[in-house]
């Protein structure tokens, strides 16, 4: 048996760090613009054009489909204008980056205002970040809770 040795095309670790350091950073921006519900902030995080994905639900008002960086923000709005803001907790249990790739999981929760129910459950965020912007942004979470709270 014959071992040959090849050139190897691996990307330098380091250039793989710098990747997964600046998908961190702009996921952290993200949460940081969330947090602070500044949309203006989002709006420059997401890309011109956004893979997103959030299940269809027609019970609830905030969730439709999005496509540019200014629907995507206010995603953020709408849900504040139909949650009762001070009752709205979201925690991070797991933050994964594998170079543009990030993955959130956690729990959330929050009351509907116009029902006054509660919904609550897990999720999961995936993200992706190119050119230090956000391009794939899908949302998995408790739509059937959500739904049910919205509902009368």
């Amino acid at each position: 048996m014959s071992v040959t040795s090849t050139t190897s095309t691996a990307i330098p670790v380091t250039t793989v760090n710098s990747v997964a350091e600046a998908t961190r950073a702009v996921v952290q921006e993200f949460l940081a613009a969330r947090l602070a519900g500044d949309t203006g902030r989002l709006v420059e995080l997401f890309a011109e054009e956004v893979d997103w994905l959030l299940a269809e639900n027609p019970a609830v008002p905030w969730i439709r489909p999005r496509s540019t960086a200014a629907e995507c923000a206010a995603q953020f709005t709408e849900l504040m204008e139909h949650t009762v803001p001070e009752d709205a907790r979201a925690s991070v249990e797991t933050f994964l980056v594998d170079g543009v790739d990030a993955v959130l999981m956690g729990h959330l929760s929050g009351t509907v205002r116009a029902t006054g129910k509660s919904f609550a459950g897990p999720f999961a965020l995936r993200l992706t970040v190119e050119d230090g912007r956000i391009t794939r942004h899908h949302l998995y979470e408790n739509s059937l809770s959500i739904a049910e709270a919205c509902t009368p």
